[in-house]
């Protein structure tokens, strides 16, 4: 099986011939194999990398510990491993307690080399079922996919294709609101890790006093240890949203994390040895936290190593009725909200407001729509909201009023700026569809807009329209 031809085995054995006979028979097989002798080798092996399964002899001569301590000691700090004892001087009450202490299964020497494959395959595909598990479950909670067609989302999309090829570190950079934890998800599920946990730190939402408690878990004296999220992460990907919020003296120990890929619990001495992938995000100007004293410039560059921002919702306007159709199918299944589709004119007009609140607050105000709306026909532009409690405006709101004040010609050049800039903004820049929609000629555009004074530039992966403030000094 294909699990089987990928499986690192970890042999544990007092005696040289079973341990290799043991590794001749499993690499006949298709699997890597690496033994060890005593309590010491084998707790060494399992701090570097842990395997995918373990056999273990349950006598070990010159020992600190023997198999049954090793075993509570494996599934205590890797309990995802499974172990098969074996021992030349079984009987039922050893193989009851080893199994009691996780143990997957118990085999009597001399072995049968089948049962011996037979019991090592079962114990590996019950692992990959429970990795499986725990993949879709946690599949069925996460946020949306990237969504859209534009040429933001793309630029981004294909930034994330090439990264996920790396186990590079990535700082992703955007507005509240804009989806940093989408593209998060997105980059471990086209990764290598994808069938490995994705942990998320909430940065800003744990106490500080607590956070080196969360992160890297509690050793008990008379109880197994509480394990921490860099263990929850191990193999998979760990992600530290809100970096910026966390506080400084958890900063100087996730340094060392990161350069050491070990730690050690509060109140333990053991070295925890992870393999975790770790990608940041921010919706702050690190830089500037950097000058003011409030995170570490060192390990700023440590999660800087492949910077990526990812647009808001003002930068990517034309893939609004996209994640209006996905947000409408998302509601549905989550809350058995109705199905509606979104009329040609209240698409223009979200695509033309203000999006402080970004990709999050469009969700927001969709939800709110299928829930006080009609259960069914299209949502319609009278339902958007047309004052400050939806969709909220950066000053625009007062245009009319500040139109009143001004002569026909000056308030005309007004009303053309604002509505030329929606509309480019709407289409992405593109001036092509913007002419055909207002019913200009081409050149005609180009030439209104240079004498309103209005510029495109390129930002967050598409063009955006503004005004040019340059003011000619003659």
């Amino acid at each position: 099986m294909p699990e089987s031809a990928k499986s690192d085995i970890l042999i544990v054995d007092d005696e040289a011939d079973i341990r290799e006979l043991i590794a001749d028979i499993l690499q006949d097989e298709g699997h890597s194999t690496r033994t060890a002798h005593d309590a010491d080798s084998a707790m060494a092996h399992m701090n570097t990398s842990a395997p995918a399964l373990m056999i273990l002899d349950i006598w070990l001569k010159d020992s600190r510990m023997d198999g049954i301590e090793i075993l509570k000691t494996v599934k205590r700090d890797n309990p995802d491993v499974p172990v098969i004892i074996i021992s030349g001087h079984g009987n039922v009450e050893i193989a009851v307690a080893a199994v009691k202490q996780g143990a997957y299964d118990f085999i009597e020497k001399p072995f049968n080399i089948d049962k011996l494959l037979m019991t090592v395959n079962r114990a590996l595909e019950a692992s990959r079922l429970r990795r499986e598990n725990t993949s879709l479950r946690g599949k069925s909670v996460q946020v949306s996919d990237l969504i859209g067609g534009g040429a933001a989302i793309r630029t981004l999309r294909q930034q994330l294709d090439r990264v996920a090829r790396s186990n590079g570190r990535v700082l992703l950079s955007g507005p509240p609101g804009s989806g940093k934890d989408v593209a998060a998800h997105y980059l471990h599920r086209q990764s290598e890790r994808a069938d490995r946990p994705f942990v998320t730190v909430s940065s800003a939402s744990i106490a500080p006093d607590r956070m080196e408690e969360v992160l890297f878990g509690v050793q008990h004296e008379a109880r197994a240890h509480v394990p921490g999220l860099f263990e929850q992460a191990h193999g998979g990907t760990l992600f530290f949203d809100e970096v910026a919020d966390m506080p400084l003296g958890t900063q100087s120990k996730i340094l060392r994390v990161l350069v050491d890929q070990a730690f050690t619990r509060i109140n333990g001495s053991e070295t925890v040895r992870v393999d975790v992938r770790v990608i940041s995000a921010t919706n702050k100007n690190l830089t500037l936290e950097i000058e003011q004293g409030r995170f570490r410039q060192d390990l700023f560059h440590r999660l800087n190593v492949v910077p990526l921002d990812v647009p808001g919702l003002d930068s990517r306007r034309e893939d609004i009725p996209t994640l209006v159709e996905h947000f409408v199918t998302q509601l549905n299944g989550e809350q058995g909200l109705p199905v509606r589709t979104l009329s040609e004119d209240a698409a223009a007009v979200l695509q033309t407001l203000p999006w402080p609140g970004h990709v999050r607050q469009l969700r927001n105000l969709i939800e709110r729509i299928l829930i006080l709306g009609p259960d069914s026909g299209e949502i319609q532009a009278c339902e958007l909201p047309q004052d400050k409690d939806g969709a909220e405006t950066d000053g625009r709101d007062a245009l009319s009023a500040a139109l009143a004040g001004l002569p026909l010609r000056e308030a005309r050049e007004v009303f053309e700026r604002e509505y030329l800039i929606a509309q480019i903004n709407r289409f992405s820049g593109n001036i092509s569809r913007t002419a055909s929609f207002v019913g200009m000629e081409r050149s005609a555009l180009h030439r209104k807009l240079k004498s309103l004074n209005i510029v495109t530039m390129s930002r967050g992966g598409t063009r955006m329209a503004s005004i040019d403030e340059v003011e000619d000094d003659e």
